[in-house]
């Protein structure tokens, strides 16, 4: 009974910040996102008060053509946005999204930093036009390019960071498994969007006019205080988070069958000779005893049940023998799930290819075939899960708060 109570008192699967079970009477919550919120303005205000200013920066002082300004920029906002997918994966698969926030904001501080100095130093940046015309600057070059390009793609992977982890650790701190829970976490991306959109429009008033008129070294200031005014915030909810434990990513899951299946068919390529060595090896003193006999049995019961398809069989190597490492141990539900996303691909090609036509999706070289038109495809399927949660939001309604209880 003891030990009933314990469990439910705590969160499962879930930790504080540090690392002991999270109690369900102290952690998570909207009083715990409430500093994601605040964190989420001065995140955001940092990163969009250069971004969308940045093109006149590198212009008028790195004296870059308006072609390459605005070609540099857009980079580095892909770069950013790209990096995300990064920092999800770090939050699912490695570290909590607590551990990958504070990370992400002391690398985007670090880059800021760089940018405010060179950008209040004259001898960094280059040396002022001798004339009217663009011929006569001399563009950003050598080690006052790489300050430049090492901080802007620091802030990058900061951003990217922060984006990958700060929406889904606000959304950690509520119970999905209840109808309050999940009607507060609507609540609370409803919030998240606002935050988001107050510190945006911070930064391309109040923050751009800075640069413009004040000088660019006071508009880079004013974003690295308030990502290191952030580092605080966020730290001040410590006390009140709960942080969901990694337990992998989709991507970890896709290349540890692929590395297994492969490895798999290289070093067993007889399997039956292969489990008849395991199960006469004398290397295990307890073989025989009945705890590995019971285990054994198991083993074999769920092995019967759970059996991998016949499709794709090359990925069926990743559980036909016992894996060189553990680390490579794999389930028929991972194998089955990296192969809804091969199916895919050969679905795609068996509904486009025929005598006349190659399929969209063939060949070493993708841009050679049809890949505009698959991506067009994903375009019209959006706008149909579009309109579908469109037609559904306008009949959803709560239920009345009494009518659960």
């Amino acid at each position: 009974m003891e030990l009933e109570g314990s469990q439910s008192s705590t969160w499962e699967g879930y930790v504080d910040w540090r690392n002991k079970p999270a109690l369900r009477s102290r952690h998570g919550g909207m009083v715990a996102a409430s500093f994601v919120l605040v964190a989420e303005i001065l995140e955001n205000l940092a990163y969009l008060a250069n971004a969308s200013n940045l093109v006149l920066y590198l212009i008028q002082f790195m004296h870059l053509s308006p072609s390459d300004s605005a070609n540099n920029v857009t980079n580095f906002m892909g770069t950013a946005f790209l990096l995300a997918l990064l920092g999800g994966f770090l939050s699912d698969a490695i570290f909590t999204t607590y551990h990958v926030y504070l990370i992400s904001a002391v690398i985007e501080f670090l880059g800021l930093i760089i940018l405010t100095i060179q950008a209040r130093v004259p001898g960094l940046k280059p040396p002022p036009c001798s004339g009217s015309t663009s011929s006569q600057c001399q563009e950003v070059n050598g080690g006052k390019a790489a300050m430049l390009f090492g901080g802007l793609y620091l802030v990058a992977l900061g951003v990217g960071g922060i984006k990958g982890s700060l929406p889904t650790h606000g959304a950690e701190q509520f119970d999905e498994n209840t109808p309050t829970g999940r009607k507060q976490r609507s609540t609370f991306f409803n919030y998240f969007v606002f935050c988001l959109s107050c510190g945006a429009l911070i930064a391309v008033t109040f923050v751009v006019w800075v640069e413009d008129n004040k000088g660019w070294e006071w508009g880079f200031g004013i974003s690295t205080i308030s990502i290191l005014v952030s580092i605080p915030v966020f730290l001040l909810g410590s006390a009140t988070y709960r942080n969901k434990i990694p337990d992998g990513s989709p991507l970890t899951t896709i290349l540890k069958v692929l590395v297994s299946a492969a490895l798999n068919g290289c070093f067993y390529r007889n399997s039956s000779s292969a489990v008849v060595n395991m199960a006469s090896s004398p290397s295990n003193p307890k073989s025989n005893s009945k705890e590995s006999e019971a285990e054994a049995e198991t083993s074999k019961a769920r092995n019967l049940t759970e059996t991998p398809s016949d499709s794709l069989k090359f990925l069926n190597n990743a559980v036909a023998n016992k894996p060189i490492h553990s680390s490579l141990q794999c389930n028929v539900q991972q194998i089955e799930d990296v192969k809804i996303v091969s199916v895919i691909v050969s679905i795609v090609n068996s509904a486009t290819g025929n005598s006349s036509h190659k399929p969209w999706l063939s060949g070493a070289n993708l841009n050679h075939y049809r890949l505009e038109r698959f991506y067009w495809l994903m375009c019209v399927l959006s706008g149909l899960n579009f309109l579908h949660y469109l037609f559904w939001a306008m009949r959803y309604k709560y239920k009345a708060r009494g009518a659960s209880e």
